[in-house]
């Protein structure tokens, strides 16, 4: 297996390392728009010197705009990929999609195609759908005899593993899968205060958290208003209590595909100063991703918050605490009784900053589509088409996970 490894920032960084200890893949380009940024991830894991060792022939880095689908298409073919793997922003991922299937590679994204809101009723009705336009080419896919995995991360992912498992091995019946996502990281500033700096892509958080939410419930979609529905969740592993809201998410979108369920939710533990800055952003116009004009610049306002803020990838030092995604089911257990379970994967900032120096949030994004790709590689996952993690056998993937180091747990009740 041949990778093209489309972006160098945090989770991409943090994907070099974990798939370096492993040996199903033959060579990945890390590719980036800023090639210095590539070249400093690959320079990590490839150390000069005149015998730099095997991995001087695994991994090596280039420059490439995302946005531009012939070059992407292009550097597939030069460099003789088989598959594409999508660590950029997902406002990228339909050039990327795309550049895939023209070049005959297969594709791994961990966030589906951007929505759009429904133009009268939002907080009603969906309007586009994440995902929506890459499900629109499955038979492309299909005829080609390609696989598109979309949404192979942790949230989206690993999640949605746990969802088929427990509708396999756990439930009869299935009232609700609710996506739960938790921390009590805390990133410390430059005084030793508690700093504001989002632990994942920001670009991402502002469009995930300020776009309608989706809840599938009784056999379709609706939407809902931000941050709406707010519950105590209690977290494993000593992080505790976090109040979790509705938040745009992928997995509500999947999970139904391939899983039966009544209902279908995803919340997340944000916190109430996190809220409330994303919604001074919205009224200040600040998520915006239409361009302004300033001083003769046409910039994003988006894009400069992004910019003023630190890059998730090097917040690992000032971090603590853990971090916690998990997928929450109830229904009819193979008893015929209630049952109730979390299904969940756990990871410590100080571990991950020790063993691969990389931040829990990022390294727990990476580590899964890693696993996915090595199960591909061995032909224990398979298919072709625009498929979600659902429509996997889940129990190679749990495993595997289990073998990478970095265990899973499930709670009763």
């Amino acid at each position: 297996m041949r990778i093209l490894l489309v972006g160098a920032g945090g989770v991409g960084s943090a994907v070099v390392p974990i798939a370096a200890r492993r040996d199903f893949f033959e060579h990945i380009v890390v590719a980036d728009y800023d090639r210095s940024r590539a070249e400093a991830v690959v320079s990590k894991q490839v150390p000069s010197g005149p015998a730099p060792g095997r991995d001087a022939l695994r991994f090596s880095a280039i420059g490439l705009d995302a946005s531009d689908q012939d070059a992407v298409g292009a550097a597939l073919r030069e460099h003789e990929c088989d598959v594409l793997f999508n660590a950029v922003d997902p406002r990228f991922d339909m050039p990327l999609f795309k550049a895939a299937l023209n070049a005959g590679a297969h594709y791994l994204d961990m966030a589906m195609s951007l929505s759009r809101p429904h133009p009268s009723r939002p907080y009603e009705l969906p309007g586009v759908k994440l995902g929506d336009e890459q499900f629109a080419l499955s038979a492309d896919w299909e005829e080609k005899g390609l696989l598109a995995l979309v949404g192979m991360g942790v949230e989206p992912g690993l999640a949605d593993v746990f969802a088929r498992y427990a509708a396999d091995h756990l439930f009869e019946s299935i009232d609700e899968i609710g996506i739960r996502d938790g921390a009590n990281l805390v990133v410390e500033g430059p005084d030793g205060e508690e700093a504001f700096a989002p632990t994942f892509s920001i670009w991402t958080t502002i469009e995930e958290c300020l776009n309608p939410p989706v809840v599938w419930e009784d056999g379709g979609w609706h939407t809902t208003e931000p941050f709406s529905e707010p519950e105590i969740f209690d977290f494993p592993e000593g992080i505790g209590p976090v109040e979790c809201v509705n938040v745009e998410h992928e997995e509500v979108l999947l999970v139904p595909r391939w899983v039966k369920a009544r209902k279908v939710t995803f919340k997340y533990g944000l916190g109430a100063e996190f809220i409330d800055v994303l919604r001074t952003l919205h009224k200040l116009g600040l998520d915006s991703t239409e361009p302004v004009r300033v001083r003769g610049l046409e910039v994003s306002p988006r894009d400069v918050v992004a910019a003023s803020l630190p890059d998730p990838a090097t917040l690992g030092e000032r971090m603590r605490g853990k971090t916690c995604a998990g997928t929450w089911i109830k229904g009819v257990g193979k008893d015929g009784g209630p049952r109730e379970v979390y299904l969940y994967h756990v990871v410590d900032n100080e571990w991950s900053m020790r063993e691969y120096g990389a931040q829990a949030v990022v390294w727990q994004t990476a580590v899964h589509p890693v696993v996915a790709l090595e199960l591909l590689a061995r032909g224990e996952w398979k298919g072709a088409g625009v498929l979600g993690p659902e429509a996997f056998e889940p129990e190679p993937f749990l495993a595997l996970l289990n073998e990478y180091g970095s265990p899973w747990g499930m709670r009763e009740g």
